[in-house]
């Protein structure tokens, strides 16, 4: 095989580069794969706009990637060369408090790959012992198709969601959000057993994006109001669970009047650093005993749920994965996503 392989590069915030790396070599207590598809996430999109302090630039990006092992390290044991695999990309060292818990997403001393580890935007990548040891890579049935399993990672993003929120059989769920995560969040929320998902979005296209998925109710808030219809279709008590999967402040201030007494208000989506700060009405939180909770990352069992979701075919992934480019146009890939006419952009090197 060649010594060197085609890469998208980070450097520093808008200048990221497709470039000619080196192929990574395997170590005995590593797996290396060979890439078939890496999805394009908002993290990467904010790290070309904005820049990403905990990137270790130069490095190749992505994390949202899927691939076949090529090369299996002496020291490793359960992975076969041929073998389809998705990763639990921030990979947590299993030693901290939080590890110690099981809470490898909150991992006081993570590593995530295309941050600390050269990630997915390439020909190749290696699954560092660390994560191996902490079961971070996941194998994928060989029948499901490249483009849908790189959707495992930010699937289970919202996996972790719904658990952190105990999703109940028979829920009535509202996501505010309909770019990709808000999507997910509502097909995973419907996989927890909720019976009505009420999805709220400003932007029309994003709208008629989540159409084909039969969601219960498709709200544009900046016309209709969203409080009114979650009361008239909860018969005036309130939604079990708000997920705000939207990035701005208003939505997350305003999602604790949509839920009823006992139910609970998930943060999904971050907002930016020095502009993060909300303001709640601490009465209704205080007697409607209302659960405000955050939901960050995944774990490996999170993103085993995720696979075993794709892997059934219960999934639109199809729809999810609504654009597939080639490495050399992550730049159009960005600009799909600025533009709001793409969910998930998926690279195949």
């Amino acid at each position: 095989m060649a010594d060197t392989m085609k890469a998208v590069v980070y450097y520093a915030p808008g200048d990221i580069r497709v470039e000619q790396v080196d192929v990574p070599i395997c170590g005995d207590d590593e797996i290396r794969i060979k890439i078939d598809a890496c999805a394009v996430c908002g993290t990467d999109l904010k790290a070309y706009v904005s820049g990403n302090p905990r990137i270790k630039a130069p490095k190749v990006m992505g994390h949202e990637f899927t691939g076949i092992v090529d090369t299996v390290g002496n020291a490793v044991s359960g992975f076969e060369i041929g073998d389809r695999i998705v990763m639990a990309t921030s990979v947590a060292c299993g030693d901290c408090y939080y590890c110690k818990k099981g809470h490898r997403n909150l991992c006081a001393n993570i590593a995530p790959m295309g941050f600390t580890y050269e990630g997915g935007m390439a020909e190749y990548t290696v699954i560092p012992s660390r994560a191996l040891a902490g079961g971070h890579a996941i194998k994928v049935p060989s029948s499901v198709p490249a483009e849908h399993a790189a959707l495992a990672e930010p699937l289970s993003c919202t996996v972790n969601s719904c658990f952190n929120c105990d999703i109940q059989q028979g829920d009535t769920v509202v996501v505010i959000g309909a770019g990709p995560m808000g999507i997910m969040n509502a097909c995973v929320a419907q996989q927890f057993g909720a019976s009505k998902i009420i999805l709220a979005e400003i932007n029309e296209e994003r709208l008629k994006q989540a159409a084909p998925f039969g969601f219960d109710v498709l709200v544009n808030p900046a016309k209709d109001d969203l409080a009114a219809i979650v009361m008239e279709q909860t018969g005036g008590v309130g939604a079990d669970v708000a997920i705000v999967a939207a990035p701005a402040a208003k939505p997350q201030e305003d999602a604790i009047s949509l839920v009823r007494k006992r139910g609970t208000v998930c943060l999904f989506a971050s907002l930016p650093a020095g502009k993060s700060e909300i303001t709640i009405d601490s009465r209704t939180l205080h007697y409607g005993e209302i659960k405000l909770v955050g939901s960050s990352d995944s774990t490996p069992q999170q993103v085993s749920k995720a696979v075993e979701i794709i892997s059934s075919g219960s999934l639109k992934a199809d729809k999810l994965a609504s654009h597939v480019l080639p490495l050399d146009d992550i730049m159009k890939s960005y600009e799909l996503m600025k533009s709001g006419k793409a969910l998930r952009v998926v690279l195949k090197p």
